[in-house]
């Protein structure tokens, strides 16, 4: 009898234990993501979609003598890799934030988070390639390169953020660019 009483003593207090934990870790995981969403940094999707567009460095291209449309060029692309680096970084962002939001118990929640990490991984990595193709471009003005893919990537994240924020706060959601 007194076994018996000492086993469920100790069911008890393990089981206290464990909600206790679970939910000190929930709130954790909530604070973090309400830290980490405030390093976001929102882009300006306008300027960033002119930068990236052929037929603006084609205008520039007709309109400007070959030195000056280098030196723009180049500029240009400095720019493009700022604004490709704070797409970088905002991915690397929304991963720990999916990661954090896969946990919830929610099924809807924990399947935008999971869309969340692999949008924002795939960004990352197009981030990566577009970067070397700036760089590559600022050294031949000239030459051509595509960092399309950054911007159409990061049109999908901002939706699958926006999305998993609106799931997790409806009154709070996410931004990715600037108005």
């Amino acid at each position: 009898m007194n076994l018996a009483i000492v086993l469920v003593i100790a069911a008890v207090f393990a089981l206290a234990t464990i909600l206790s934990v679970a939910v000190t870790r929930s709130l954790q995981t909530s604070k973090q993501s309400a830290c980490l969403t405030g390093t976001i940094r929102p882009i300006d999707v306008e300027a960033f979609r002119n930068l990236i567009d052929p037929d603006e460095d084609e205008y520039l291209r007709r309109r400007l003598p070959a030195a000056q449309f280098r030196t723009v060029r180049r500029e240009r692309l400095r720019a493009m890799a700022a604004y490709v680096h704070v797409a970088a970084g905002n991915a690397a962002v929304l991963v720990r934030v999916g990661d954090a939001a896969v946990a919830n118990g929610d099924v809807q929640v924990a399947e935008a988070a999971h869309q969340l990490v692999n949008d924002a991984l795939l960004l990352r990595r197009n981030c990566i390639l577009a970067l070397g193709r700036i760089y590559l471009a600022l050294a031949w003005p000239n030459s051509g390169f595509a960092a399309a893919r950054v911007f159409e990537r990061y049109e999908r994240v901002s939706g699958a953020a926006m999305l998993l924020g609106r799931l997790q706060n409806p009154r709070a959601a996410v931004r990715l660019s600037a108005l």
